[in-house]
């Protein structure tokens, strides 16, 4: 484990059968904790009998480079932490779109009574979902007492339960106008770099809120200051930005029906108990069946 233990994972480890030990000829598996991709590249480099590497993140884009390096090789197996925080995140997503639609942060600004009274309600909306993983399916779940049809943009058109359709990512312009709530819980890929920008988000609805719990990179920032400050979106929810953190003064901090939460919606506290699992279950599969959870593709970059 590296670069240092944690308890809570330490303990995972040993419930699922695993060891601990220093880095040696005899290391087969690596927890990474934390680290530049660059210390992670040399550890493998002099450790090749690394058959299995566990990273503590959902979103992998930052070891890009070490895993195009590494797509054609067998091993290591390389799993992540996606899906694990599916619950803290989703449940991020929804309040973040039920006070956007509620008006909540410009009220609980407000130093007068407001008039006219002003707010959306999220009963039976249609709302749209970019991506398809645990996060995606979590939203799915909680929204599913305000009776919303739900449209899921994902790379394959498959099935989805709980979506009323699914499409590919190329119909995304085709979904957008019709769309109340549109979420982005996808993966960070040169496929969906920029996949919002302005003509994008011209065709959503000027009622309609949008909210980002994935990557800053999936939204060009300048198109969407520019929409908010021509008024348009009923409101704007961004956890994540490009970059991270986004410094002080940049034109979306004070752009209008903008909030941003600083990439809060699974803190540490929240994580651990979550990584733990996680850890646990793939130290088990790496001893037992291979059935690894969240096993990332380095072909594809998750």
């Amino acid at each position: 484990m590296l670069p240092a233990p944690i308890a809570a994972i330490v303990d995972a480890i040993a419930s699922a059968g695993g060891t601990i030990a220093e880095l040696s000829a005899d290391t087969r598996g690596l927890v990474w904790l934390g680290g530049s991709v660059g210390e992670l590249a040399a550890v493998l480099a002099e450790n090749p009998a690394i058959g299995w590497v566990q990273l503590p993140l959902a979103g992998v884009e930052n070891v890009a480079e070490l895993f195009a390096a590494q797509a054609d090789a067998r091993l290591p197996v390389w799993t992540s932490a996606k899906g694990a925080y599916a619950e803290p995140v989703a449940e991020h997503a929804v309040a973040l779109t039920l006070s956007l639609l509620r008006q909540v942060p410009s009220k609980a600004r407000s130093h007068e009574w407001a008039s006219p009274r002003e707010g959306i309600s999220l009963y039976g909306r249609n709302v749209t979902i970019v991506g398809a993983g645990g996060i995606a399916i979590e939203i799915m779940r909680l929204m599913a007492p305000f009776e919303v049809v739900i449209t899921v943009v994902r790379r394959e058109a498959l099935d989805l339960a709980g979506a009323a359709r699914t499409v590919t990512v190329s119909g995304l312009r085709d979904v957008l106008p019709q769309a109340d709530v549109v979420i982005l819980a996808a993966a960070a890929t040169e496929e969906t770099s920029g996949l919002l920008g302005a003509r994008e988000l011209a065709l959503m609805k000027p009622s309609a809120v949008l909210v980002n719990v994935a990557r800053g990179s999936l939204v060009d920032q300048d198109a969407l200051v520019a929409s908010l400050r021509s008024g348009h979106l009923w409101g704007v929810g961004l956890d994540v930005t490009s970059p991270e953190p986004l410094e002080a003064g940049h034109p979306l901090w004070s752009a209008p029906r903008c909030v941003i939460t600083s990439h809060s919606a699974d803190t540490d506290e929240m994580v651990e108990p979550l990584l733990a699992r996680r850890v646990s279950a793939n130290v088990a599969a790496f001893l037992g069946d291979g059935r690894f959870v969240g096993r990332v593709d380095p072909a594809v970059g998750y």
